[in-house]
């Protein structure tokens, strides 16, 4: 009676620290630095194929384009990119979660085949608040990022069920991909507190943390910092992210010291999104820069399509014809590139 009790104060004992266990925290530096170790340089770009218009265009089934996926992947394993950074859509999952996952699959076994690991972004407050399943508006002439879409935007606010699918959504893939060696991170919020939300976006951040780190991932979390004056955004940001990443489209000198102030965390560092050809944020003086550092290069834009990322913020061109200088992006569909000398750059960057 003795022996059977001390067995059962035991698996008592063994299931309540089984349950106590808490949810994990940031990586230490020291994991972080071995994880980034394992990889070359990483360079890359902000993808999206040619063919959508936004993240919607390129998830739902009707649209997922695997022939341009495959094309613009090439294009990039061509010059020496051996990442991408993908933003994904709740909405796609929720019409379809069996089929969405398989998209990605599909999406990470052509990534792989060109020698590509992707960082994907869960959820973004940038560009239009409104979206709907189905086919998605074409895009408008000349306009930069016409049909690109927040997620989950205002519905947050606005539907106070929606956290539950949101919650859903991000545990669903976190524990589906949990393991794979093809995702090389979770970007777990693009720009939080943009379109005006500001500190309205903590709540959603803070929440998305704790479910990612309950799922626990192989892969690192992280969340870029894009925007001075969000001090609590930023320093949560910056706090709970296995590795930093950030955003930044200026000139060398004011990106050097960006990454100056970034440096003390002591973490590896990731550029998320750089170059825009008319703020002087160029291959040619940036790439060197984090190169030299060893600091992810990720542009935004690789093939010219439909999002119409050659046309600057806010400098529409109504007729639609091209811009002498591309804001983003660097070929177009049949091959062409917009630079030829910026190519042949990127290739000795790349060693290609």
């Amino acid at each position: 009676m003795k022996k059977t009790s001390s067995l059962l104060m035991l698996l008592m004992i063994a299931i309540a620290t089984v349950h106590a266990q808490p949810e994990r925290t940031v990586w230490s530096v020291e994991k972080a630095s071995a994880w980034y170790s394992q990889y070359d340089w990483l360079r890359g770009s902000d993808f999206i194929p040619h063919t959508a218009i936004n993240q919607l265009e390129m998830w739902q089934a009707e649209t997922f384009d695997t022939v341009a996926i495959d094309h613009d992947l090439a294009f990039a394993q061509s010059i020496g990119f051996n990442m991408m950074r993908v933003f994904l859509h709740h909405l796609a999952w929720q019409e379809d979660p069996a089929g969405f996952k398989t998209r990605m699959d599909k999406y990470l076994t052509i990534a792989s085949g060109h020698g590509v690991v992707t960082l994907f972004v869960i959820f973004d407050d940038c560009w239009n608040d409104n979206y709907q399943a189905g086919q998605q508006p074409a895009p408008r002439p000349g306009v930069h990022n016409s049909g690109w879409l927040r997620d989950p935007g205002t519905r947050y606010y606005d539907e106070p069920r929606l956290v539950d699918t949101l919650k859903e959504y991000v545990t669903d893939l976190l524990t589906v991909f949990k393991h794979d060696k093809r995702i090389l991170g979770w970007d777990l919020y693009n720009e939080p507190g943009n379109s005006h939300y500001d500190l309205k976006s903590m709540d959603l951040l803070e929440k998305e943390w704790h479910w990612a780190l309950m799922v626990n991932p192989d892969q690192p979390l992280t969340a870029g910092v894009w925007n001075n004056s969000l001090g609590e955004l930023n320093h949560f940001q910056l706090t709970h992210s296995d590795v930093i990443t950030y955003h930044n489209y200026d000139p060398p000198a004011l990106h050097q010291a960006a990454i100056d102030t970034l440096k003390k965390f002591n973490r590896p560092m990731i550029c998320t999104e750089y170059m825009a050809r008319r703020n002087n944020s160029l291959f040619i003086n940036i790439m060197p820069l984090l190169k030299e550092q060893h600091i992810g290069a990720i542009n935004w834009g690789l093939v010219k399509g439909k999002t119409n990322t050659i046309y600057a913020w806010n400098t529409p061109m109504p007729d639609g014809s091209e811009p002498k200088i591309w804001f983003h992006d660097i070929v177009r569909p049949d091959g062409t590139p917009f630079s030829g000398e910026e190519i042949e750059f990127i290739k000795k960057m790349t060693n290609r």
